[in-house]
């Protein structure tokens, strides 16, 4: 008989605008042609979890109570695979490992791999103070050998304020201080902007600029998803799996 199908865990609410527009792109990441071929999906949204950039510039681990929970939450409620449409959380989650009982797809890695698909040449790093602060992304992509630029601290300033005017509802405002941003980033180096922030992708499509030179880490966690998700399974055969 064939697998059950496999259910999806996300952990959402960092921010709400972010989650519903992962929710959006996952759907269409599907080759779905019914609701019934769509893959199962759990979600928390839980906008309480504490801020994670004001976490990791203070060096403390306050989100980190709460995203365990809730990815142990969604195990509880039957995730064989889970999500975090959210970049900074994952400062936190990479000190979980072994804590959690299913497999997580990582939105550093998922972006990374879809940006050296996009631009083998390189890409800017647009991402909260905090995701620059800690160095996953650059970690990442030196370890695969990919360059990845960062811009200077006025031009951060400004993407990471593009970011929070999204999680206020102002994303007109956040798409034209992205625009302005991005425009000098390129005029130094003529590479793709990696959105690194799930708010970053709404301010992108906001700007007017093109869409063709961004990678957007809330489309390459979606996909990252659904491959892993429609991916060929194991068959039951008498009750168990082979």
């Amino acid at each position: 008989m064939p697998a059950p199908p496999r259910t999806l865990g996300v952990l959402g609410g960092m921010g709400p605008a972010a989650t519903a527009e992962f929710l959006r792109l996952l759907a269409g990441a599907v080759p779905a042609g019914s609701d019934q071929e769509h893959p199962r999906v759990v979600m928390l949204s839980d906008p309480g979890i504490p801020e994670r950039t004001s976490s990791v510039l203070a060096g403390t681990d306050e989100p980190l109570p709460a995203i365990r929970d809730g990815l142990l939450q969604l195990a509880s409620w039957g995730a064989d695979l889970l999500a975090v449409p959210c970049n900074t959380a994952h400062v936190f989650i990479d000190r979980l490992d072994g804590e959690l009982p299913v497999p997580l797809v990582h939105i550093i890695d998922a972006t990374l791999h879809a940006a050296m698909r996009t631009s083998p040449d390189g890409g800017w790093l647009a991402a909260t103070v905090g995701t620059v602060r800690s160095e996953l992304y650059q970690r990442r992509a030196a370890e695969h050998g990919y360059r990845l630029l960062v811009p200077d601290p006025v031009r951060q300033d400004g993407i990471h304020r593009a970011g929070v005017l999204v999680k206020a509802g102002r994303v007109e405002e956040a798409g034209a201080l992205l625009r302005a941003s991005v425009r000098v980033l390129w005029r130094r180096h003529d590479l793709p902007v990696l959105t690194a922030c799930t708010e970053l992708p709404i301010a992108y499509t906001a700007s007017g600029l093109p869409e063709e030179r961004s990678v957007s880490s809330l489309a390459a966690l979606a996909s990252a998803c659904a491959d892993r998700l429609l991916a060929p399974q194991p068959v039951a055969v008498g009750g168990a799996r082979r």
